[in-house]
């Protein structure tokens, strides 16, 4: 099915498609990869999703135009182990919802409409956007609120669908939230991404919904509640998706305790031993990535965990250090630890130079290509936020910055406008030496 074709006609667009100029106006090139550049978001999320995909058809690297969207997408070919040298994106979806008055709303929409400003992948790696929020948050799904009245996307509702936050449940009649997100990953692989979410393990962090009760706590003692999250997360990667990050992976089994700053009980080393098995049997996709938050420094723990790469272990803003543990490390195909440009506890106040730097490390500090390490960045490290907020704020809290109460309002305020318009076009000139190596 073309899930594509199948959201614009459910928003009431037409599927035939034209070329877009304005994209061709703002496109940044490194060979056949292209996407734009010496933007501010609010530029493309206040365009419509139609001229999204036609942006998108665009700025092919096929070079060719396409009058509607093809029906068959594969995603990007970089083998089965892409996950051990990926650029990891996190794109906080919440944050770029459509947030009217106080209703937050449409978030894969708004990502969608990012997607063009998002450099595709590279000849030797892979680029993976990480999406902040899927399921529903425990406390206040579907809203904004005061700036720092607490709705954190680190809890969430298992059993109960996906997040008002971010599916278009206005057109729920017509095309389904699992169909929607086929929609985005599709747009995304035609654009040369691979893609992923952001999970939580910390039980007291997961409720469970009843249809008949009141929401219960997850307990990693239930089998039922062990098989559930199963379900809910392969449900996912049957939609397109093929990476996973896992907050608090590095205490999983009661490891370093001492530094664990989530709420509840974890899963025990066995557990999610089976549970990352059993996904990846059960989507039947060799190619999956399971990413954990500082899984780092027993590298043979974690590679027999399953996950393919772990956060936070190398200095990454040093060039040397990081050249050195990508030679270390050049042999290891099963799991490797990446460096953080920035993570999603990130408090803001680091200087754009010294995130360009970190960038600048993670593309190019290895002797050769195929040797690079894993890198973590966020949303803010392409786009940079308003001064008064940072990362960790948006994953912490739902604020809506607009002064009318209308969603242009909030884009155009969210982030920062002249300086982050320069910045981005440093970021893309980065990105596009990197791109053919």
């Amino acid at each position: 099915m073309n899930y594509v074709n199948k959201l614009l006609k459910s928003l009431g667009y037409e599927t035939e498609l034209e070329k877009d100029a304005w994209s061709l106006n703002k496109q940044h090139l490194s060979g056949d990869k292209k996407w734009l550049a010496n933007i501010v978001p609010s530029e493309l999320l206040t365009r419509t999703v139609k001229q999204a995909v036609e942006s998108l058809m665009t700025i092919c690297q096929c070079n060719r135009f396409y009058k509607t969207f093809p029906d068959v997408i594969e995603t990007p070919d970089y083998g089965d182990k892409w996950g051990v040298r990926a650029n990891y994106i996190e794109i906080n979806n919440r944050a770029i919802a459509q947030m009217d008055r106080n209703i937050t709303k449409n978030g894969i929409l708004s990502t969608i409409k990012l997607l063009p400003a998002i450099p595709p992948s590279a000849k030797s790696w892979a680029n993976c956007i990480i999406l902040s929020q899927i399921f529903p948050n425990i406390y206040g799904d579907g809203l904004n609120k005061l700036p720092h009245e607490e709705n954190s996307i680190y809890g969430i509702k298992l059993n109960g669908g996906y997040s008002k936050n971010i599916i278009d449940f206005e057109i729920i009649d017509k095309i389904s939230p699992e169909e929607q997100f086929c929609a985005f990953n599709d747009l995304a692989h035609f654009h040369g991404l691979k893609t992923g979410f952001r999970t939580v393990i910390s039980a007291d962090q997961i409720k469970v919904v009843q249809p008949d009760g009141s929401d219960i706590t997850f307990d990693w003692n239930n089998t039922e509640h062990v098989e559930l999250f199963v379900k809910e997360h392969t449900k996912l990667i049957d939609t397109g998706f093929e990476a996973i990050f896992i907050d608090s992976a590095k205490h999983i089994g009661g490891y370093d305790m001492a530094n664990y700053t989530g709420v509840g009980a974890l899963p025990t080393y066995e557990q999610m031993q089976y549970i990352i098995h059993e996904i990846r049997v059960r989507s039947g996709k060799t190619t999956l990535s399971f990413i954990g938050e500082k899984s780092t420094g027993d590298f043979k723990r974690y590679q027999n965990l399953g996950l393919t790469s772990g956060t936070a272990f190398i200095e990454p803003d040093n060039y040397d250090e990081v050249k050195h543990w990508s030679q270390s490390l050049k042999y290891e195909n099963h799991y490797t630890p990446g460096i953080e440009v920035s993570n999603d506890n990130d408090t803001g106040g680091r200087s754009y130079e010294a995130r360009l730097n970190r960038i600048n490390n993670a593309l190019f500090a290895y002797e050769y290509p195929s040797d690079k390490l894993p890198s973590f960045m966020q949303m803010e490290d392409i786009f940079p936020l308003r001064y008064d907020t940072n990362t960790h704020h948006l994953m912490m809290c739902n604020p809506s910055y607009s002064t009318d109460g209308t969603p242009q309002s909030h884009w155009e305020n969210l982030f920062a406008k002249d300086d982050g318009r320069e910045y981005n076009r440093k970021v893309a000139e980065l990105f596009i030496h990197a791109q053919n190596l």
